[in-house]
């Protein structure tokens, strides 16, 4: 648990906990959270939300909006347990948040992977639905890990957006960086989500939202105005560079990745290979990396 790769692998695999307890004598408060009201809310590990929408953008990728309980709290870049399922057949799996934190609602994007327990799950699942979400938030891919100034990179391959999203529409973050290269990989470009994107920086000034640079990288067909080779090429080629109009070096970079593993220990070695610490506890440094494998 204590390097971002090595934290996140587990989760793959992770069950619900043995005093995780749930009451058929449950209602609905507000036609929103679902509530346990048989035992003490304390005890409870999790609330049961509702699934309030789902938007397919391809086969294998959706995105999905639950209600929010009032009391959950979480800070931008951290991702929640959620669990779909019955009673002691719940499958838990992470998934990083997408809304703001400010937000009335969660925000979630999922591949869906064939064979998956929670995936399969979830392609049956349908508005009105209701899903677990643990009352506490996870993960170190936050701002607090990084030194403030310069610009902040942000490189996500797939659903390793989904954190960005969220950071990106924080005040805090425009509050601490002078700029902010948000680059997506994907390998189709029916997977790039510009829409949501351009919702997340909706509210900010305008000011703002100039001081933001969004870099599409599209591995496996051409894209209009989009790169299309892998995320360490470019680092290497310098081609990422030259796309950004900005040098990535640690005198005035900090860099956030989110991602599939093999992106995460390419990239982070590409990182350290010029001079780039990595953010400990404490210690805030020049790149901080969350790596994932959801089923």
């Amino acid at each position: 648990m204590r390097s971002a790769l090595r934290r996140v692998l587990p989760c793959a695999h992770w069950l619900p906990g043995q005093n995780m307890r749930y009451t058929p004598h449950t209602r609905f408060d507000n036609n929103s959270t679902l509530t346990l009201h048989s035992m003490n809310e304390a005890e409870t590990k999790f609330t049961i939300e509702r699934i309030e929408s789902i938007q397919r953008r391809t086969l294998s990728l959706a995105c999905f909006r639950t209600t929010r309980h009032a009391d959950f709290r979480f800070t931008p870049g951290h991702y929640a347990r959620l669990g779909l399922g019955h009673d002691s057949d719940v499958v838990w799996r992470p998934y990083s948040i997408a809304s703001a934190a400010n937000s009335g609602h969660l925000e979630f994007q999922i591949t869906l992977v064939p064979g998956g327990a929670f995936s399969e799950l979830f392609a049956k699942a349908e508005i009105g639905d209701t899903i677990r979400v643990d009352r506490r938030c996870f993960g170190f891919l936050t701002l607090d890990q990084l030194a403030s100034g310069g610009s902040l990179w942000l490189l996500a391959t797939g659903t390793g957006l989904a954190p960005f999203l969220s950071i990106i529409a924080d005040a805090a973050t425009w509050a601490r960086h002078t700029r902010v290269i948000l680059v997506h990989s994907v390998r189709h470009a029916a997977e790039l989500m510009p829409d949501a994107i351009d919702t997340a920086v909706s509210h900010l000034p305008e000011s703002e939202r100039q001081r933001l640079s969004v870099i599409s990288i599209v591995t496996r067909e051409s894209a209009p105005d989009a790169l299309g080779a892998r995320l360490g090429i470019l680092i290497q080629s310098g081609a990422l560079e030259k796309k950004a109009g900005l040098c990535l070096d640690p005198s005035g970079s900090r860099v956030m990745l989110c991602g599939n593993p093999e992106m995460i220990r390419e990239v982070r070695q590409l990182l350290k290979d010029r001079g780039f610490a990595a953010g400990r506890r404490g210690t805030p440094g020049q790149f901080s990396a969350e790596g994932y494998w959801q089923r």
